[in-house]
């Protein structure tokens, strides 16, 4: 008799447990975070970290519809398969309401493919090909960073105002690179139709060969050089054609290249005089950029990268979804989501409702040496909408069935 008390009491601490368990889960709008924190740790973790930061914030001020947001954060591999696993988990085990995340451009299409499917919404936060939003855009995925489209065009207008006539490029050999070479290449001759592409190089991702790719520019003798290449790769490129003297009296647009996570491994060896997209974190004096800047060096005692604040939006985005929504179904999130407007550290963006992309814009300047660091000089702000397809071109990128 005893035994079976011992036995029915320890029932009722389970059930006990197990609705309490119930009951946390139930108070919290979890969101399923995919991305490469291991493979790409440089990268992800001040992302990560931005995410954090904005999670202190919001659920500070009382979260979202009146409960905690919680992030599930989940490692990838840098897989396109991986990532799908892990996205089905995060539906049908984690009770996530939505998924967010990934760095890469093909694993983010592959999840982008997988929400398509499945009926639910994805939010691709730092993925930045543009088949995202248009050849292979479908309803339930969303984009914020601007996209390789945007800040090549940014470049190119750059480029135009210059006597070059004869450009080579070097993009790594996937999604993101084809896209930002293509995007560069329509947009300089719109503007220049007399331009030239004399040699386009596609070394691998992270398996690039220096030496030999600078040597296959330097043969094609353009007037400039258009860089796609961005981490390892980009310091090894750097490197080689400094030392080949690739760069004298040639104009170099580097995409990407700007931004903290890439320039500061270089230290003194950053390329000066290039034209670039970046993110000066340093040269804020005033307004939303610095109030993020600060609190995120008081609460982490290091620097923001680019990574950091499209991680802090990525929250500031979900949560203004889910508040007008209202609700945290897929057809309500869905919903809320296209047209939506949201106050970030770069000012209002809004979710375009025509192909689901973001207007956040990007930082243009030329790198510079001060102090033995890579720094962004002479930069602006471009707005992210003034660098986007009209309607009617739209409705040609993107699927009819989307």
């Amino acid at each position: 008799m005893k035994m079976k008390q011992k036995f029915a009491g320890l029932a009722v601490m389970l059930a006990m447990g197990l609705a309490t368990t119930a009951t946390f889960a139930a108070d919290t709008i979890k969101i399923g975070e995919i991305n490469h924190y291991k493979r790409m740790a440089a990268f992800a973790g001040p992302y990560k970290q931005g995410i954090e930061l904005a999670l202190d914030e919001v659920n500070g001020a009382g979260g979202v519809l009146g409960k905690p947001l919680e992030f599930i954060f989940r490692d990838d591999q840098g897989k396109p398969g991986e990532a799908v696993k892990i996205a089905e988990e995060l539906m049908t085990r984690d009770g996530a309401v939505m998924l967010t995340g990934t760095i890469l451009s093909h694993v983010g299409l592959a999840i982008s493919s997988f929400a398509g499917e499945k009926k639910y919404l994805y939010l691709a936060s730092e993925p930045l090909a543009d088949a995202l939003v248009w050849a292979k855009g479908n309803e339930y995925t969303f984009r914020l960073r601007s996209s390789t489209h945007m800040q090549a065009s940014m470049l190119a207008e750059a480029a135009a105002k210059t006597d070059a006539k004869k450009y080579a490029t070097i993009a790594p050999n996937y999604a993101y690179g084809k896209d930002a070479v293509a995007a560069f290449k329509k947009a300089l001759k719109a503007l220049k139709p007399d331009v030239e592409f004399v040699a386009e190089q596609w070394p691998g991702l992270f398996k690039i060969d220096a030496g030999a790719e600078v040597q296959a520019i330097e043969r094609a003798k353009p007037d400039a050089i258009y860089n796609v290449t961005f981490g390892g790769d980009l310091a090894k490129f750097v490197r080689e054609g400094t030392t080949r003297g690739l760069f004298e009296g040639r104009q170099v647009y580097g995409l990407l290249t700007g931004e903290p996570e890439y320039l500061e491994p270089l230290k003194d060896e950053a390329p000066e005089g290039w034209t670039v997209t970046g993110y000066p974190w340093y040269d804020f004096k005033d307004g939303a950029n610095k109030t993020f800047v600060d609190a995120y060096q008081a609460k982490y005692n290091d620097t923001p990268k680019i990574g950091s604040l499209v991680g802090y939006m990525t929250v500031q985005s979900i949560a203004a979804g889910i508040n007008k929504a209202g609700a945290t179904d897929t057809a309500s999130l869905v919903a809320a989501f296209k047209g939506l407007d949201v106050d970030t550290p770069v000012g209002k963006i809004t979710f375009r409702k025509q192909d689901h992309q973001a207007t956040m814009g990007a930082f243009v300047g030329t790198v510079a040496v001060e102090n033995g660091a890579g720094r962004m000089v002479d930069w602006s702000y471009k707005k992210g909408e003034d660098y986007l397809p009209s309607d009617a071109e739209v409705m040609k990128l993107r699927p009819a069935s989307n």
